[in-house]
């Protein structure tokens, strides 16, 4: 939808003045909603609240929407177009560009697709058959909101498995998952590796440090520490961990450029992938584009390169032992919040949380930190945060080991505890396991 407001195409009405997309991402279908692109990109909160406030004003100012009036306000020409197979046709040629304008780049490299029966299923015959690419065993290519087979969503575990077990099952060289609206996608190796969270944003950092040295990779505040060392020891480049929240993460790598200091990509672990190059669009679809490039790219020189390629750019990638996320749930009902701000208590229970952590020298701050109490310690690192929306404090630990996830819990479950508000059952939970 975002790419109909760029692309020059009279015979097709493109490019559009604005375009709507109906969806409820991976959420069910009673979540529906719509999302509004201009050729600035998608819009944001105080734009739709723009909009909401016109549709008030012209309803009150038409004697509340009589008939005959929004009649005449509605007349216009209706007109069908294929627009997914112009922009499919855009990544086949970026796929072939890369491998020096060869027809078939992907010939013989067997990709199985697996769209959660989303809207991500025309990747298989619009994109990767084009490109030579054998695609048996795709599955659940059919949109169906009711998602009859797993949830269409990259960090789901169910989703993972599930995309994992068709790579082994047909020997696979690669796997590829979309979330419902493929704004959000991951990979699995042949050797049924997941390329997601920590894994993807390296393996994309990897690339984009190869195409623009030295850049600012941004990333949203749950990245652990073993990216950052990724990032800045092995490739060079800079580690911007900012906030949860895609669109948080994306505008601040807009903003370094405005600054003067470069970024490239912007992605948070969900699987939010956005480029520079892409007009900063979060496109699922274009992410892992950019993955075929790279494989496409090495089969001109050697033609029986396969998904050894991304897993060995990701190699030296520290990885935790132990990765939990806790969420340490709000009761607003609780006489200790007196009717007052969940949020308010919230950041009473980080701020205690961060002055009881001064006291205790196994323990060090993030010297740069943009949301909640980020702290490493024991091999490994917690952070605590307030949840975007809801009345809620994640809390994500990776540690090298159970005990020493376990002290790092007994830290903030010591701070925790003099909250009644908070519910701590979740973490209790864990400590005892």
């Amino acid at each position: 939808m975002f790419n109909s407001t760029l692309t020059e195409d009279e015979i097709n009405h493109c490019p559009v003045d604005g375009a709507i997309m109906i969806t409820a991402s991976h959420l069910p279908y009673n979540r529906n909603g719509l999302k509004f692109f201009t050729s600035d990109g998608g819009l944001n909160k105080a734009d739709i609240k723009d909009i909401l406030d016109r549709a008030s004003r012209l309803y009150e100012e038409s004697s509340h929407g009589s008939i005959q009036e929004l009649e005449q306000a509605s007349k216009g020409e209706v007109t069908n177009v294929d627009y997914m197979s112009i922009y499919a046709s855009d990544l086949v040629e970026a796929v072939r560009k890369s491998a020096g304008n060869k027809e078939n780049p992907l010939e013989g490299l067997h990709i199985v697709v697996d769209a959660g029966n989303g809207a991500g299923g025309f990747f298989v015959d619009k994109v990767l058959k084009p490109l030579g690419a054998v695609t048996t065993g795709s599955q659940f290519l059919e949109p169906d909101g009711m998602f009859p087979n797993h949830i269409p969503n990259p960090e789901d575990k169910t989703a993972m498995k599930a995309i994992t077990q068709a790579v082994t099952d047909n020997k696979a060289d690669l796997g590829i998952i979309f979330d419902t609206d493929v704004d959000r996608s991951a990979a699995v190796d042949s050797s049924g590796r997941e390329l997601n969270r920590n894994r993807l944003i390296a393996l994309m950092s990897a690339i984009v440090l190869e195409e623009h040295p030295a850049t600012t990779i941004v990333t949203d505040s749950v990245t652990s520490d073993g990216l950052t060392a990724f990032i800045e020891n092995k490739l060079g480049g800079k580690h911007h961990r900012f906030k949860r929240g895609y669109k948080n993460v994306i505008d601040e790598a807009i903003r370094l450029n405005t600054t003067g200091e470069e970024s490239h990509l912007a992605m948070e672990t969900s699987g939010h992938g956005a480029l520079k190059e892409n007009h900063w669009l979060d496109d699922g679809a274009y992410l892992m584009v950019k993955l075929l490039n790279k494989l496409a790219a090495a089969r001109i020189l050697n033609p029986n390169a396969g998904s050894k390629i991304l897993t060995d750019l990701v190699e030296g990638l520290e990885e935790a032992a132990v990765t939990v996320e806790i969420r340490l749930k709000l009761d607003q009902n609780h006489a200790d919040l007196k009717g007052g701000s969940f949020r308010d208590y919230g950041e009473a229970v980080l701020k205690h949380l961060e002055n009881s952590i001064s006291k205790d020298e196994n323990l060090r701050k993030a010297p740069k930190n943009y949301e909640g109490v980020r702290v490493s310690g024991y091999g490994g690192w917690f952070l605590l945060r307030l949840s975007l929306h809801d009345p809620v404090l994640p809390l994500n630990i990776e540690a090298p080991s159970k005990d020493d996830a376990i002290k790092l819990g007994l830290v903030v479950l010591t701070a925790a505890s003099e909250f009644p508000a908070l519910d701590i059952t979740a973490l209790n939970k864990f400590l005892q396991q």
